[in-house]
């Protein structure tokens, strides 16, 4: 049998894509979302004491809210930042989140947008992925010491709007975060 040469030009053409295809999908090794590692905390649910939140209540610290707090609104530290690869917010942030969840439980009225952000390592669906995990984290957190879930909503840019410029730790580290951004 023989095949004519007009009859091979297509078919190395569909045989070249499919083995570049196979090539590129081989050689990427994305990480998973939920196969990252991950500071684990606990937090032991409250379901037995009729409560809502799934917090233990004895493992959050009571909000108090003076008019100072509220007066400072707009000189508020509004970034929180995390570890490569990870969601979970520390405790060198815990005061953002505290000062920020204090003034929106003051006043109902305000607003937070949570923009959640990460490095340029990884891919961007991967770091879109990361940033809005980042963002509801914060989110969760402000809602656990006294504001309302109304007043913020969560958004990720992923790696797409960085804070620095550049690599290395130093400039990677500025650019795991999240932002606290008000709204009117």
């Amino acid at each position: 049998m023989k095949i004519s040469h007009s009859y091979l030009g297509p078919v190395r053409c569909a045989l070249s894509v499919a083995l570049l295809s196979a090539f590129v999908v081989g050689c990427s090794s994305p990480v998973k979302l939920e196969q990252a590692p991950v500071k684990e905390t606990n937090v032991s649910t409250n379901a037995g004491n009729g409560g809502a939140s799934g917090v233990n209540s004895s493992s959050v610290t009571e909000v108090k809210i003076d008019k100072t707090d509220v007066a400072a609104w707009g000189k508020l530290a509004r970034v929180v930042y995390f570890d490569l690869d990870s969601y979970v917010v520390k405790d060198e942030s815990l005061r953002v989140v505290e000062a920020n969840a204090k003034a929106l439980a003051a006043d109902r009225n305000r607003r937070l947008v949570v923009e959640g952000h990460a490095d340029e390592r990884g891919g961007r669906e991967y770091n879109l992925a990361l940033g809005q995990k980042r963002a509801e984290a914060v989110a969760k957190s402000l809602t656990v010491l006294g504001a309302s879930g109304k007043q913020i909503e969560a958004v990720s840019f992923g790696k797409e709007r960085p804070a620095a410029m550049g690599t290395g730790e130093a400039v990677w580290a500025l650019n795991r975060r999240a932002e606290l951004n008000p709204r009117q």
